[in-house]
């Protein structure tokens, strides 16, 4: 029965927020790991707080919407870019360094935005594994 619940659910979930209160509602719980994925997916993508993702070159393989916004690029844009693109500053590269080195890096980090101006933000970034991939998650806990 559970089996059959979830290929139900995972066949028919298209972004409906209705099919998956009505889901949680008959009796399946938040626990299930299907579940947990699409909430949490749609947390980040749209959650307040900007998130990148990038590989061990430093290149983006995923942002969230705020982090869009917080830049002013279309994601297929700051898709295209490293990390020192739009990291712009005298420390930048020996940060990334130390984040590959140790796994882990709390700091404040200095944007640029699209248009050329530039932010401070304090950020925490970490190494995980997505899909077997190494990647380095960043994330903007607000203005520095």
């Amino acid at each position: 029965m559970i089996l059959r619940q979830r290929r139900e659910f995972a066949g028919s979930y298209c972004g409906s927020r209705r099919k998956l209160l009505n889901f949680l509602a008959n009796g399946m719980g938040v626990s299930e790991p299907l579940i947990q994925a699409t909430l949490l997916g749609e947390a980040i993508e749209n959650g307040p707080m900007a998130v990148f993702v990038a590989d061990e070159q430093g290149k983006y393989v995923a942002v969230n919407r705020a982090a869009c916004v917080l830049l002013g690029y279309a994601r297929d844009e700051l898709l295209r870019l490293q990390v020192a693109e739009v990291a712009r500053y005298e420390e930048a590269a020996g940060d990334w360094t130390e984040m590959l080195k140790t796994g882990t890096r709390v700091g404040i980090s200095t944007l640029t935005r699209k248009n050329g101006s530039t932010l401070e933000i304090s950020y925490v970034a970490g190494a995980t594994t997505v899909a077997g991939m190494p990647v380095y998650v960043s994330v903007d806990v607000g203005a520095a």
